[in-house]
């Protein structure tokens, strides 16, 4: 993947579920967000989860979305596609990563 002067880095963190597998490793759930900034666009995800097949699927599902359609019709494929006890906190961190763009954009970007 190429980075362009586009694009953003952005990171949301939340909580695991007690009792997986995850949260024995690791206390919280990361993404970090490759964001084109004139787009609008998610370039490239990542997720911290153990399993390289999760990440690959939550990367699939989140990577080329518009942003420009605001955070709730992701979310929807996730609550809908993500049937996983982290469910929740891979939502939550989409979430901290949108509040964290959303906050900085205006400012920083001028969008």
């Amino acid at each position: 993947m190429m980075i362009n002067n586009n694009t953003i880095l952005t990171t949301g963190f939340a909580q695991l579920p007690k009792g997986t597998t995850q949260s024995e490793k690791y206390q919280s759930l990361a993404v970090v967000l490759i964001i084109n900034v004139e787009t609008e666009v998610i370039e490239d995800a990542e997720f911290t989860f153990i399993a390289d097949l999760q990440n690959y699927y939550l990367t699939s599902l989140v990577r080329g979305y518009d942003l420009k359609q605001g955070i709730n019709p992701l979310i929807d494929i996730l609550r809908s596609r993500v049937l996983t006890p982290s469910q929740g906190a891979v939502i939550q961190s989409i979430k901290s990563a949108w509040d964290r763009y959303k906050e900085s954009k205006a400012v920083v970007y001028a969008i």
